[in-house]
């Protein structure tokens, strides 16, 4: 397979006959990871899990698959959380065409919040530990993606840019880069805006960060 697109029917029936198996409570997605990422999911099942539809842009963990922060993306059974509180047991897979590069994922998000209410009777069942919570983002506009890297990169930093030296700016930047933001389209506007820069400057400092990593 080179692309989703080459097996996209077979794979659009695989998600659903994962999300028919495992039932109302388990959300199938299928993101085709070759184009824009403001734009992956191409299929989806049970979507009202994450309030998302065919169309959306795809969670922050892609993103890294995609700058190659995470060499191997796959992820099983990690607990993670939406918007509105609920408890996801969440798997991911990573898919490959002949050159090794990524093309699509398929990920399963299942619900297990109402196991999480009966928990001092189902914890042998669910396993439920926030030990093992991966902080994993999901939204519908890739704009909300931007704001939730840029409010996590203010944490790194540790201090309001206000108050953020050229060496913290670096760090932010390079944190940023790691994270995936820059291959989202005009994620490089926002964080001008965000660190008080210019875009030359934002490359000058994006260069000499991976340098001094490097």
């Amino acid at each position: 397979m080179e692309n989703i697109k080459d097996e996209q029917a077979f794979l659009t029936n695989l998600i659903r006959g994962i999300a028919a198996q495992f039932g109302e409570k388990c959300e199938v997605v299928l993101h085709d990871l070759s184009g824009g990422y403001e734009s992956t999911i191409v299929a989806i099942e049970n979507g009202y899990i994450t309030g998302r539809k065919p169309g959306d842009c795809g969670s922050n963990l892609g993103l890294e698959v995609l700058r190659g922060t995470v060499e191997d993306g796959d992820r099983y059974n990690y607990i993670t959380q939406t918007k509105e509180g609920k408890i996801l047991r969440s798997s991911s897979v990573y898919i490959k065409n002949s050159q090794g590069k990524t093309v699509g994922a398929i990920c399963i998000n299942f619900d297990i919040s109402d196991l999480i209410v009966a928990e001092n009777t189902l914890r042998s069942i669910t396993k439920y530990s926030l030990e093992n919570e991966v902080k994993e983002v999901f939204v519908r506009d890739v704009n909300e993606l931007i704001d939730f890297l840029l409010q996590e990169c203010q944490k790194e930093i540790g201090k309001p840019v206000s108050h953020m030296t050229k060496e913290d700016k670096m760090r932010a930047i390079l944190y940023l880069d790691k994270k995936g933001a820059f291959h989202i389209k005009k994620a490089g506007d926002k964080v001008c805006k965000f660190l008080d820069i210019s875009k030359f400057t934002l490359y000058n400092y994006l260069d000499e960060a991976r340098n001094l990593e490097a």
